[in-house]
């Protein structure tokens, strides 16, 4: 018997509009025409995004947003 995976909200992409700031995501960025995610955890400062590691501001406009999960 096959069963579907079952996942939870946060698993799927959700708009940038309401990324919470109080956590690690993965983003998406739209680049030449394209969606890539990006390699790395993002979070949000007030209207900017910064590096979750680094705590350095990057300069992007993400589209989409999840929950970051190591992988």
């Amino acid at each position: 018997m096959a069963m579907a995976r079952i996942h939870s909200l946060l698993d799927k992409w959700l708009p940038v509009s309401i990324a919470p700031s109080d956590r690690d995501l993965e983003v998406c960025v739209i680049h030449n025409g394209e969606v890539h995610a990006l390699i790395f955890p993002c979070r949000k400062k007030g209207t900017d995004w910064v590096d979750a590691s680094s705590k350095k501001r990057i300069d992007i406009a993400p589209t989409h947003w999840r929950r970051w999960t190591d992988r």
